[in-house]
């Protein structure tokens, strides 16, 4: 997506409105975006600036198919038959559950993790660890620990459990750390990635007590 397009994309995540020739229309709720990025080497690819990036909530990876589901792929996708979908919930559901998230009980203990995750993300933070010292240029602000707590929140009501655990915002924490961090020189030189630094962030960082 160019640049200009992005900007305004962008603008609607920020502000749940957009603007077309002088008049400005709000979003309805639920308002939330996907985007899809390919590898940054390929062709007509435009990177996003970090204060772009941090305005989504998660960055998930999304591999090949197995060979089984790529299978059905192509065995669904070259013949005449039609495939229907059927609708599971409607726009109310949407913002019922984005609103039972937000209510749902979380302590003290568990918000200082996602926190104390973040800002172990920091290169000058007393928190961080070795990796993070040694190959990231820039770590994560202050939406990683909201969204944190969000994602520990909803993976906890999806798996039938009222509050969220340590053990769920270590689930979510890569998906909300992975485009917030950005790797220096020493990274890229020595051939470390930011899953790697994750990984050793999540072992490294102790839960609170």
């Amino acid at each position: 997506t160019p640049p200009k397009t992005q900007a305004a994309l962008l603008q609607a995540m920020q502000e749940r409105e957009v603007t077309v020739a002088g008049r400005t229309y709000r979003l309805d709720e639920p308002f939330f975006v996907l985007a899809t990025q390919n590898p940054i080497e390929q062709e007509g690819t435009y990177p996003l600036p970090e204060a772009a990036l941090d305005r989504f909530m998660f960055m998930i990876y999304i591999d090949y198919p197995s060979a089984k589901e790529e299978h059905l792929i192509v065995k669904q996708t070259t013949t005449k038959k039609k495939t229907s979908a059927r609708q599971v919930l409607d726009r109310n559901d949407m913002v019922l559950f984005q609103e039972i998230v937000r209510m749902a009980p979380v302590s003290d203990m568990v918000i200082a993790y996602c926190i104390k995750l973040a800002r172990a993300t920091r290169p000058d933070d007393a928190h961080a660890t070795s990796m993070v010292k040694q190959y990231l240029k820039w770590g994560a602000g202050p939406r990683a620990g909201q969204y944190m707590t969000l994602g520990a929140k909803a993976k906890a009501l999806i798996d039938g459990r009222v509050t969220p655990s340590f053990e769920d915002v270590q689930a979510v924490c890569r998906l909300v750390l992975r485009h917030r961090v950005i790797p220096n020189f020493n990274a890229e030189a020595d051939g470390v990635g930011v899953e790697g630094i994750l990984d050793d962030l999540v072992e490294n960082v102790q839960m609170p007590k």
